[in-house]
């Protein structure tokens, strides 16, 4: 696959540009949208993940903020276990609560302190499949089963384990 290293497209004509930027004509649009390279790497990650699409961003810290805003809004509240990778941990101990989302750390190997972390207005569990920075190994199918109880999205951070040796989505994230 070629990669395309272009900030715009070319259009037939101004209706055809409209169509494009209104998305009532599926193509690409401008680079920082749409993109050939961009398109075929998102597809190849979903399938690495088993699942059905994918999207890249800049930085795994982009990742884990486009994921929490999608997720939670102001009074909202994440629940994340508190052996994350530090500029997590500074995104949701700093950052987030600046939008109004708080997030309540527990020790993710304690069942009884993650499920009373667990209230109407959490929106996620957060993990990391391999702790930063001990590598310490998270029963994702046992975290997913109380995710799961509660109708709240596990959200996995698979940036050490890659789904070349595990797919989080296979375990119930």
């Amino acid at each position: 696959m070629p990669s395309y290293q272009t900030l715009s497209n070319v259009f037939r004509n101004c209706d055809h540009a409209a169509a494009r930027f209104e998305l009532s004509d599926a193509g690409n649009i401008y680079g920082r949208l749409t993109n050939p390279t961009e398109d075929v790497f998102e597809k190849r990650i979903a399938a690495l993940e088993g699942d059905v699409a994918a999207l890249a961003v800049a930085s795994g810290a982009a990742a884990v903020t486009y994921t929490i805003l999608n997720l939670a809004q102001n009074s909202d509240n994440i629940v994340s276990a508190k052996n994350v990778y530090g500029g997590s941990f500074n995104l949701f101990e700093h950052t987030l609560p600046q939008y109004g989302i708080e997030t309540n750390f527990v020790d993710i190997f304690n069942e009884e302190e993650v499920v009373s972390a667990i209230n109407e207005k959490t929106k996620a569990l957060y993990i990391e499949t391999l702790g930063n920075p001990n590598s310490d190994v998270v029963d994702i199918e046992s975290v997913a089963k109380i995710v799961h109880k509660h109708k709240i999205p596990l959200v996995v951070d698979d940036t050490f384990a890659t789904p070349y040796l595990v797919r989080p989505i296979e375990y119930g994230a």
